[in-house]
C-alpha cells in the first residue's frame, strides 16, 4: 500500500489534537528542501533501505534506497496562507534551482491499492554518486514530500581492467548510464568514458566496436534504435576526446542479446549495458 495511509493517520492525529504548532518529535525536513512557511511536520517516516514507487508520467518506477517521507500540515488550517498551486510551484522552483529535472506533474490516481486522486509531481536530482528521487503530492493545503536517495554504482573499473577483459574474452560489458529512453551519457559515467579514452591512447593499435544493448521493456523496434543511438553517443564522446574514428565503430542490438533474466529488475539492469568488443 502506498504511503497515503500515513498521511491520513497524521491528519486524524492533527484533528484530535487541535491546532498543533510544533513538529512531531524526532522529525525533520528531508534533505535538500525547506518546508513552506507556516507549516509544521504532522508525521514522518524514515527507512534506511526500502523501495518506493514513483509515477514518471507513464508508469510506476520502483526505486530502492534510503526513504524519507514527511507530511506537512498548516499551523492554522482555517486561515491558510498558501494555495495548493503555490505549494507545487515552490517545489518545482527549488528542484530546478539545484539542477533537478521534473519528470512529471499533474493529477494521478496511480496509488496501488488505493484510488486517491492527488495533485503531484515527480523529479530526479543527481548529486555526486547519489540519484535523488522526489515526489510531492498534496490534497488542498496538506502535502507530503517523499525523498529516496539511490546510491549509484561506483564506476571504479580502470583501463587496465578493460584491456585484461578484451584480451581474455574479446569483449567487456560496462555500466554506462543514460537517462531513461535517451542516449546522452549521464555525468556520473564520464569517469568511465575517460578510462576508455585512456585504454585507447595507451594501446595505439587497439580497435573496438561499441555495442549497445537494452532490456525488453518497450517495443523491440524502439529498443533497437535506442541501443544504436547510445553506442553512437559513446563513440562520439571518444572521438571528441581525440580518438580516431577509424579505430571505432558503433552498433546496437536492442533487446535481442540478453545476458540475464528480463523478468526481474536485477536481470534487466544487467541487460541494459554497453559492450566494448575487440576488432
Amino acid at each position: 500500500m502506498r504511503f497515503a495511509t500515513l498521511f491520513v493517520v497524521s491528519l486524524l492525529m492533527f484533528l484530535s489534537k487541535g491546532f498543533a504548532q510544533e513538529d512531531e518529535p524526532g522529525t525533520k525536513d528531508p534533505a535538500l528542501f525547506n518546508r513552506i512557511p507556516g507549516f509544521y511536520i504532522s508525521g514522518a517516516r524514515t527507512m534506511e533501505f526500502d523501495a518506493y514507487k514513483f509515477f514518471d508520467g507513464k508508469k510506476l518506477v520502483t526505486v530502492e534506497g534510503k526513504v524519507n517521507i514527511v507530511n506537512y500540515a498548516p499551523k492554522d488550517p482555517a486561515n491558510p496562507k498558501v494555495s495548493e498551486l503555490q505549494i507545487h510551484r515552490n517545489y518545482v522552483n527549488a528542484i530546478k534551482k539545484i539542477g533537478g529535472k521534473i519528470l512529471w506533474q499533474g493529477k494521478t490516481e496511480l496509488y496501488e491499492d488505493n484510488r486517491y486522486t492527488r495533485e503531484a509531481l515527480t523529479a530526479i536530482i543527481v548529486r555526486e554518486n547519489v540519484e535523488v528521487w522526489v515526489e510531492v503530492w498534496s490534497e488542498t493545503i496538506y502535502y507530503t514530500v517523499t525523498v529516496v536517495e539511490k546510491q549509484l554504482m561506483n564506476q571504479d573499473i580502470v583501463a587496465t581492467d578493460m584491456l585484461d577483459g578484451l584480451n581474455k574474452d574479446g569483449f567487456i560489458a560496462l555500466d554506462i548510464h543514460f537517462d531513461t529512453g535517451k542516449s546522452t551519457v549521464k555525468p556520473e559515467s564520464e569517469p568511465l568514458i575517460d578510462q576508455i579514452v585512456k585504454l585507447l591512447k595507451d594501446n595505439a593499435d587497439l580497435k573496438i566496436s561499441v555495442e549497445g544493448h537494452t532490456d525488453n521493456v518497450g517495443d523491440a523496434k524502439s529498443n533497437l534504435k535506442l541501443s544504436d543511438d547510445r553506442a553512437k553517443s559513446v563513440v562520439a564522446a571518444l572521438t571528441k576526446a581525440g580518438i580516431q574514428t577509424s579505430r571505432l565503430s558503433a552498433a546496437g542490438f536492442g533487446q535481442d542479446r540478453p545476458v540475464a533474466d528480463n523478468r526481474r529488475e536485477e536481470g534487466r539492469a544487467k541487460n541494459r549495458r554497453v559492450e566494448l568488443v575487440k576488432k
